[in-house]
Formats: structure tokens, sequence, C-alpha cells
């Protein structure tokens, strides 16, 4: 297995069922850690918004909620699931998770360390990081708090992505 590829990691949905990372491969993600208290929380409302959007495309959202930034995920499993349904959650949702420090899971430890990942040094500093990762599980790139989900960069990276992507599909296949 690619040790730079995301697919090396196993999650958890919020539900309890266990997910390998490999069943996105051949999909450009956006992983963001969310919370339900946060100034940023209405990006929950963006994150629907980009994933109708890309509907019809290899795209997927994965939603990591974290109470490491000012205690501002206090919900727990099904009250979470609940809160994200308000804004017609649309986008896979695991369990709630450290995304920063010594015990952080270690998918957020690979998408914050360059050593790991080959790419990106950036961890997290707050609520709604996102980092974008290809469809060979690779992290390309990430994109502050700050920048909604809708902006123009991150529309742009990931129609980038999956264009050049899918021309990598079809000059392989011929």
């Amino acid at each position: 297995m690619d040790s730079k590829s995301i697919y090396q990691f196993t999650v958890e949905k919020i539900d309890g069922d266990v997910v390998n990372l490999s069943h996105y491969k051949n999909k450009v993600l956006l992983i963001v850690n969310t919370a339900s208290q946060c100034g940023f929380t209405p990006q929950l409302q963006d994150i629907v918004d980009l994933k109708k959007e890309f509907a019809d495309q290899d795209f997927e959202i994965l939603a990591f909620p974290s109470n490491d930034f000012g205690q501002q995920e206090p919900l727990e499993g099904a009250a979470i699931e609940a809160f994200c349904h308000n804004y017609g959650n649309n986008f896979p949702l695991f369990e709630k998770i450290r995304v920063r420090g010594p015990h952080a899971h270690p998918l957020y430890q690979f998408l914050a360390d360059k050593k790991s990942n080959g790419k990106v040094k950036a961890k997290p500093r707050w609520n709604f990081h996102k980092y974008l990762v290809d469809r060979e599980g690779h992290v390309v790139d990430f994109f502050f708090p700050f920048t909604k989900p809708t902006a123009s960069k991150i529309k742009k990276s990931i129609k980038r992505l999956l264009a050049a992507d899918a021309d990598n599909t079809s000059s392989s296949a011929k």
C-alpha cells in the first residue's frame, strides 16, 4: 500500500461502522474537521451546497467532528448527527476525534505532516480546516477555516483534480 496515501487508515463513522478510507478510492475528497458550536458552523450549509454542486462527479466530503478548539463540539454521536441533519447533511460523518496534538487521530497526524503525506505541512489551527485529497489518496492542498467550502479557489482545485484525473483515466485506457 502507498504510504503517502490516506487509504492506509481506518476510521469509524458516527453510527459505529468501521470504514477503510480505500472505500473512497478514485474519488476527490475534501476532509473537514467540524464543530456544532463554532463561529464557522454555518459552513455546514456550504459543505452541503458544495456536495450538491459536484453530486454527479467522483467527489466526496468527509466530516470529522472535533472538540479540540474552544470546546466547541460538546455533542456526542447521535446528537452530532441530528445537528448536522439540520443543514441537510449529504456527506459522510465520522466519530468525534482529536485532530491536533500528541493524541490526534492517526489520519490527522498524517494529513498535517509533510514527512508523512509528502506534500502538505498544515496542522488544523481551528474548526473547519480543510484538506484536499486526489483520487489516489494523496493530500494535495489545504484551506484555512476562514475559507468557505464554496470559495472559488476550493471549487477550482476540485474541478482541476477531477479533470486531470479524468484525462489520466482516459489516456491510460487507450
